[in-house]
């Protein structure tokens, strides 16, 4: 789940104090600021209640989460950023709650250049299937997400991108897919830092667990949920949103987003709260 807050160990004059990171796409839109920070999040997600003709599949998904990052020094973090409990309640199942898959991994600012305002960080990160299969978790052999960010700043106004690549271990339990994330955000204010964002995924193969359902699902779960879907491949899932930030002191931020589908996704919209610690 990507950072919400100010790049916490950067000098007080840097451009980064004024970026607000994304909150939309929590699992996958990392940031490319190295800091060290505790951030706990909660997720409501609607599901979709039109994806099966004539059949209401709708209901709720609830996250509740932490995500850590660790500082090694000024280029390199160790991220982890997907864990959490998850409270699920689809019409057409019974009320499930588990625990989520875990992942972790690094990054790397390849490129930071204080002076033009651009840092480019390169990372990957690996998701155990640790989690319980009653809420779409631990199916298949674990995952892979290799991704590149970046942020470039104009004074006030900020862009933040994200592109990468999920690969599992197993491509028929799991499906492979591409993510793509963008946001806009301008420093009105040290307590109101306005965002827009995009996020994308675009499945790349058909698996066959079906989130252990006995049918074939022609849509994929987005950030938090791999069904391995057997007849999702090609299709692009689109999510537009937006929000605030708010830089409460030097160490400590908090916002909120939200996001809805503009495709027909396993999700129709979505609210994101996410308070940030730093040290």
């Amino acid at each position: 789940m990507a950072a919400l807050g100010m790049a916490w160990n950067v000098s007080a004059h840097s451009w980064k104090d004024k970026v607000a990171s994304p909150i939309s796409n929590p699992v996958f839109f990392e940031d490319p600021f190295i800091r060290t920070e505790l951030e706990p999040v909660f997720l409501w997600t609607e599901i979709d209640g039109t994806l099966a003709p004539g059949v209401d599949v709708g209901g709720d998904v609830f996250l509740y989460a932490a995500q850590i990052r660790y500082a090694v020094n000024d280029r390199l973090a160790i991220i982890a950023t997907k864990d959490g409990y998850v409270d699920a309640n689809p019409k057409l199942l019974a009320h499930q709650e588990g625990f989520a898959d875990l992942a972790a991994g690094i990054k790397y600012a390849l490129i930071d250049d204080e002076e033009k305002q651009l840092i480019v960080t390169p990372g990957f990160e690996f998701e155990l299937p640790t989690g319980n299969e009653d809420v779409f978790q631990g199916n298949g052999m674990g995952e892979w997400d290799f991704f590149v960010s970046a942020a470039k700043g104009f004074d006030d106004f900020h862009a933040v991108a994200n592109v990468g690549l999920r690969i599992p271990n197993n491509f028929a339990d799991e499906t492979a897919s591409a993510h793509y994330s963008l946001q806009f955000d301008y420093h009105a204010h040290q307590y109101f830092i306005p965002f827009a964002s995009l996020n994308a995924f675009t499945t790349l193969n058909s698996a066959s667990h079906n989130g252990g359902l006995p049918i074939g699902l022609p849509f994929e779960g987005a950030d938090l949920i791999n069904f391995g879907s057997s007849q999702s491949a090609g299709e692009t899932d689109v999510f537009i949103g937006g929000g605030f930030s708010s830089h409460i002191t030097e160490k400590i931020a908090a916002g909120v987003a939200w996001e809805t589908a503009v495709t027909e996704s396993f999700f129709g919209q979505r609210v994101t709260v996410s308070v940030n610690v730093g040290f």
